[in-house]
């Protein structure tokens, strides 16, 4: 039996990774990650939620990071930082895992970098077309770099890094129509999320825009955990025939997302990696809104990536308006067969082994 330590803050690809494992059998998994989203608010992670779920213990990790932007929380955060490295030589030292294989993150930093200070081999695996801050760090420190895009090779060293392609998790691909829709939700509808924590800023110009959607589609809409009783009461006051094409959550489960993902005419969503390759494994149309402030502006290489295939579009956040927004979605939806013909681009983009790639790695290092 082999251990392995998985860890970071991005929960698609590691629940892609550990479908995997456990149908090989002979892995003991343990994840390591964060019990909360945000600092200084007391809601759950993902991870922290869905992990377990998959038959794996999650061990959470207290520690800080290093903010682009001073707050309130700025200095409390830093100051976390030692406790995640004693943390993550604590749980290390217990496990004494095979291999750890990182997918980014804050959390991660002091889990890999006290792996290889333990010489426990280690995989990091990049989502995005460029590399995030944690990645690079964690890059010094891996055995191995795996990476989702031709693109991203470049930015490491020849010897360690290798192209895998970035896991989907297999719910992406099984349609079982979620029991809460009502019997009047009906085609079209357009899907808006803002990743597992949702978005502020599409939250309110979708809430500007709402009514008017509504009148030409139905809308599920992901919205967050922090936003989700905001949302909620603002949209008390619609009247009974748009509630019924409406329907608001604050997370999509993995029992749900392959149903939705499959049967929206559109997407509107922010471009986080893990997100663009599900859109594209799927041949689905996106409207995409990029954010901003991301380290080396990746979501708006991400979206790119996807817009060539003819697959998607972009809306820049510094053009989100209400109007602007609500125009986009009747275009594309006005054109969808135009976009769903790129369809058959995209996927072939796509490699949807990456899980497979990324186990014959860690079997590699863990001997």
């Amino acid at each position: 039996m082999k251990k392995i330590v998985i860890t970071g803050g991005h929960l698609t690809p590691a629940h892609a990774l550990i479908n995997e494992l456990k149908k090989r059998g002979g892995w003991q998994i343990h994840y390591l990650g964060r019990k909360y989203s945000f600092e200084g608010k007391k809601i759950l992670s993902a991870e922290f939620r869905i992990i377990p779920s998959l038959g794996v213990k999650f061990i959470p990790i207290t520690t800080g990071r290093l903010q682009r932007k001073f707050t309130r929380y700025t200095i409390f955060s830093l100051l976390k930082i030692p406790f995640g490295f004693i943390q993550s030589f604590y749980y290390l030292f217990k496990i004494k895992p095979d291999v750890i294989c990182s997918f980014g993150g804050y959390v991660s930093v002091p889990i890999v970098i006290a792996g290889f200070i333990l010489r426990i081999p280690i995989l990091t695996h990049e989502q995005t077309v460029v590399f995030g801050l944690s990645s690079k760090i964690n890059s010094f420190f891996a055995s191995k770099i795996a990476v989702s895009f031709p693109e991203s090779l470049k930015y490491f060293p020849k010897d360690k890094v290798v192209l895998t392609g970035n896991p989907i998790r297999e719910e992406v691909f099984k349609i079982k129509k979620p029991s809460f829709l009502s019997p009047s939700f009906s085609k079209p509808f357009i899907y808006v999320t803002g990743g597992n924590q949702g978005s502020q800023t599409i939250n309110r110009v979708i809430l500007e825009i709402l009514k008017r959607l509504l009148k030409q589609c139905s809308v599920i809409h992901q919205c967050g955990n922090l936003d989700y009783e905001f949302v909620r009461k603002s949209t008390l006051n619609l009247d009974r025939r748009l509630r019924s094409r409406y329907f608001l959550t604050p997370f999509v489960g993995p029992e749900d997302i392959g149903w939705i993902l499959n049967n929206a005419d559109l997407v509107v969503s922010r471009a986080g990696a893990n997100i663009i390759c599900e859109l594209a494994a799927l041949g689905k149309p996106a409207l995409l809104i990029p954010i901003p402030w991301t380290y080396q502006d990746e979501q708006t290489k991400n979206a790119l990536f996807l817009s060539k295939t003819g697959l998607a579009e972009i809306l820049p956040e510094k053009e989100l308006t209400g109007d602007s927004l609500f125009l986009k979605i009747t275009e594309m939806l006005g054109n969808i067969s135009k976009y769903r013909k790129k369809g058959a681009i995209a996927k072939k983009l796509i490699k949807k082994d990456a899980a497979q790639k990324i186990v014959k790695e860690l079997y590699a290092l863990a001997k």
